[in-house]
């Protein structure tokens, strides 16, 4: 997973990672959320989940230390980082400052 990470965080849009476990209830919340998200913006942006607990070695490198936590990445740079849940409001807020 670890290259495959690398190689889809450097794209030139914005890409929504959600870090997240299957065992966290507010990653439940989150889940749908981004569902939306990435309907309504199609193909301007590329979500994608890591679960933590399956994917440590990259949840390392970027110091998750709760879940949900939403980061977004553009050109393999970390454009934002937050732990909690997000509306997709906030999110495409987020992207639209950063596109």
């Amino acid at each position: 997973m670890k290259a495959n990470f690398d190689s889809i965080i450097n794209d030139k849009k914005p890409v929504v990672v959600d870090f997240h476990a299957v065992w966290c209830g507010p990653c439940k919340t989150q889940s749908p959320i981004l569902k939306d998200l990435a309907t309504e913006l199609g193909d301007k942006i590329r979500v994608i989940k890591i679960d933590v607990d399956q994917n440590n070695e990259i949840a390392g490198r970027y110091q998750i230390q709760s879940v949900p936590t939403i980061m977004v990445f553009k050109n393999g740079n970390v454009i934002y980082k937050q732990p909690g849940v997000h509306s997709k409001t906030q999110l495409i807020n987020i992207i639209n400052n950063n596109l």
